[in-house]
C-alpha cells in the first residue's frame, strides 16, 4: 500500500476503481434515496459557495417525455434504470448568494450579466456532477452518467421556466447483467502531471 493512502482498498475500489454501469437491475430504490445523496455530497466545493447544481429526478411517469431526447444507444438503459437524474445548472443560482456567501453581501451582484453567469453555474454545476457519481457509489449502487442527449432540448422541454440547464443524464441503481464494459485504457501519470 502506497504510504500516504488514507483510505482502504475497499474504499478505495468502491469510489474510485467502479466502472460506469450499462444495465441495472429492476429492484426498486429506496424513495429518498436522492435525499441521502445529496447529504453526501452537499459539500462539495464550488466558487463563492455558489451551489448551482440542481437533481431533477424523472420519475417513471415521466421518463417517456425524456426518452426521445437521448441517443438511441442511451434509450433503453434510460428507460429500465430504476432512477434517472438530470443533473442541471440553476442559472439563477445568485439569488442564493446573500445566504451561502453571506461575509460578501454584495457578491449576487457580480453575476447580473446572464451569459457570464449561465456559464458560471454550468462550470461549478459540472464540479459538482463529479460529486455526484461519488456518492452515488458511497452508497452502494451503480451510476451511469451519460452526456449522449439533446442537452438544449431537454431544457427547453422538461426544464422550460425553471431557470435549469441540463448538463448530464445519470442512470442510478444496482448493477444487472453484464452491467460493465472492459476497463478502457487511462493514461500515465507522465501523460497527464506537469511542472511548471
Amino acid at each position: 500500500m502506497i504510504w500516504f493512502m488514507t483510505i482502504d482498498p475497499a474504499s478505495r475500489e468502491l469510489l474510485f476503481d467502479a466502472h460506469t454501469a450499462f444495465t441495472f437491475d429492476q429492484e426498486p430504490l429506496q424513495d429518498d434515496i436522492v435525499e441521502h445523496l445529496y447529504e453526501l455530497i452537499r459539500f462539495a466545493p464550488t466558487a463563492v459557495n455558489s451551489q448551482p447544481l440542481r437533481l431533477v429526478i424523472v420519475d417513471r411517469d415521466a421518463r417517456p417525455r425524456l426518452l426521445p431526447y437521448m441517443a438511441g444507444g442511451n434509450q433503453a438503459k434510460t428507460e429500465s434504470a430504476p432512477l434517472t437524474l438530470i443533473a442541471a445548472a440553476d442559472t439563477g443560482f445568485h439569488d442564493h448568494l446573500p445566504t451561502v456567501f453571506p461575509h460578501n453581501p454584495g457578491m449576487r451582484d457580480a453575476f447580473l450579466e446572464d451569459e457570464a453567469r449561465a456559464a458560471f453555474a454550468r462550470a461549478q454545476g459540472w464540479l459538482q456532477v463529479g460529486y455526484v457519481i461519488l456518492g452515488i457509489r458511497a452508497l452502494g449502487l451503480a451510476a451511469g452518467p451519460m452526456t449522449g442527449f439533446d442537452a438544449a432540448g431537454v431544457t427547453a422541454d422538461l426544464l422550460t421556466d425553471t431557470g435549469l440547464e441540463a448538463l448530464c443524464v445519470i442512470n442510478v441503481g444496482r448493477p444487472g447483467p453484464d452491467a460493465f464494459f472492459p476497463r478502457s485504457p487511462r493514461l500515465a501519470a507522465d501523460q497527464v502531471i506537469r511542472r511548471l
